[in-house]
């Protein structure tokens, strides 16, 4: 009977191990109970879902003809049924596997979609050309509401193949922000019917700086023109390809610094009047926007009117960041405003100015998001030390990505709505060596030095595809894959879910997956 007893629990610990091994996940879900069996289908589902979700079900149908080769009709007793209740969060599903089929429950169609994209995981072809999905029952929804994927085409235009291939695998492991970098001094990405120059201009630069040197050196450049931008219809295509996959497009459109290629194409949106190119190197430059000329406020009134009409994400980043104020202490103008507004420092002037661009924002029914350097706090060694006395507007989404992490607690505690984006964590140009996998995984958007209270302040997270030094889609795709699964999980998975080891080796299933969508990614 000891004899028996022993058998049975090596049997049972055995049957443990190979169910675990059956559901590899990412990213993970935050409750997952395995059961014994699986459901086998072929080359055709069945599928009962409410008419309200049609156009998720256009896309299941898309996605099983086009990576399974399964064709997928509609019936009223089918395979696989979706049902619509009540009382869930908004991302959020129920998905409950047998040998008999597939049951689903959902409120939003949002969270309809995410129960998809793990069917789409689970499904696993067997020697005999069927696919079956393992049993189990999973009940699921993200920590955090705002997973967001930047890419930067500022520097490097990569084009609509690319940005398209990635909305398709931030769909397959749940982001669901895509922060859309458009304008820096490198180059003008997106087209303004009412200033044709900035892509006519601002969109093209005649060589581009190689690779990063030490201070004071003279950089090489590749002596070949670059340039590109998206029409407006391009736009509209993008955003509508994102909403499908219920994807959220957020634009960046840069101020007041990181002007060049604006003030490129209008010198006098600068305070110098100074005619130059669209800039070919690479770092942070003195022309800046001149906040004293309500006609560049009026361009950005335009600008933004028009992105706004192309955007429904009902936020708008408008960067903000490492603002050098030289042209603004040397400027008659600038110098006569501050001291009208009693301002002590150049500080002051940059928050007021972004105060002034949110409450056009906000009365557009949107919200206004910036990185850090608008709270008026110096994060950088150029800038004054003492605090701005100007207050930044409450309902900004401050998006934290320099600076002591005392910075973001003291954001958080305030009521601001952070994003948290440290760089030495998220951003996807540095190397491995500096942001190795791990560490891309080991990352919390909440810091460690706040009680769970102030949570609900924190949105969640962005990883960051910087690409002055990334110029062709193979070195992009090295550098973001295979670290955007681990930010997924991040940002999706419970704190205490989470587990490295069993990422690390659900990781090998993705893997398969992008190999067969020939994406290359790094390899330790």
């Amino acid at each position: 009977m000891k004899r028996l007893i022993v058998l049975l629990i090596v049997i049972l610990n055995v049957f443990s191990i190979c169910a675990t091994q059956r559901i590899k996940l990412i990213p993970y879900p935050n409750y997952l109970m395995e059961q014994v069996g699986e459901f086998v289908f072929k080359n055709k589902l069945t599928v009962n879902m409410p008419s309200s979700a049609d156009s998720e079900l256009k896309y299941f149908a898309q996605v099983l003809a086009n990576e399974k080769f399964v064709e997928l009709s509609k019936a009223k007793h089918a395979d696989v049924s979706f049902e619509k209740v009540n009382g869930m969060g908004k991302e959020a599903y129920e998905l409950y596997i047998g040998k008999d089929g597939v049951k689903v429950l959902y409120t939003y169609n949002s969270g309809c979609f995410y129960a998809i994209q793990t069917l789409q995981q689970l499904m696993q072809l067997k020697g005999d050309g069927s696919y079956a999905m393992p049993a189990c029952v999973i009940k699921d929804q993200p920590n955090y509401v705002w997973r967001s994927f930047m890419l930067d085409e500022s520097r490097h235009f990569k084009g609509k193949i690319f940005v398209k291939q990635m909305l398709d695998q931030m769909a397959y492991i749940k982001m669901n922000v895509f922060h859309w970098h458009l304008v820096d001094d490198q180059g003008w990405r997106i087209q303004i019917k009412k200033y044709p120059k900035l892509t006519d201009v601002g969109a093209w630069r005649d060589s581009t700086q190689i690779a990063r040197v030490p201070k004071g050196t003279t950089p090489k450049f590749y002596p070949y023109a670059h340039g590109g931008f998206y029409t407006q219809d391009d736009i509209k295509e993008i955003v509508t390809y994102a909403a499908e996959r219920h994807i959220t497009v957020v634009p960046e459109i840069e101020m007041p610094g990181h002007a060049c290629a604006a003030i490129a194409a209008y010198p006098w949106l600068s305070c110098t009047n100074e005619e130059i190119e669209v800039n070919c190197r690479f770092g942070i430059f003195k022309p800046t926007y001149n906040v004293a000329d309500e006609r560049v406020f009026t361009f950005f009134q335009d600008v933004l009117s028009e992105v706004m009409e192309l955007f429904p994400s009902k936020v708008i980043h408008i960067g903000g960041d490492e603002v050098k104020y030289d042209q603004w202490l040397a400027d008659d103008a600038v110098k006569a405003l501050m001291k009208e507004k009693n301002f002590k420092s150049p500080s002051d002037l940059h928050v007021y100015f972004v105060n002034k661009i949110s409450k056009f924002i906000v009365a557009k029914g949107y919200r206004m998001m910036g990185w850090n350097d608008i709270l008026g706090k110096n994060v950088h060694e150029w800038a004054e030390t003492e605090t701005a006395q100007e207050k930044l507007s409450s309902s900004t989404i401050v998006h934290f990505w320099k600076g002591q992490p005392d910075l973001l607690v003291d954001a958080i505690k305030k009521g601001y709505s952070v994003v948290n984006s440290n760089h030495w964590d998220t951003y996807l140009d540095y190397t491995y060596k500096v942001t190795p996998l791990e560490k891309s995984y080991n990352f919390s958007p909440l810091p460690k030095s706040i009680s769970s209270e102030y949570k609900k302040n924190v949105l969640g997270f962005g990883c960051q595809m910087w690409s002055e030094y990334i110029p062709k889609v193979t070195d992009a795709y090295r550098q973001i894959f295979p670290r955007i699964a681990a930010y997924a999980e991040v940002g999706w998975t419970n704190d205490d879910v989470k587990d490295f080891s069993r990422f690390s080796d659900n990781l090998k299933e993705l893997k398969k997956y992008w190999d067969g969508k020939g994406i290359v990614y790094w390899e330790n």
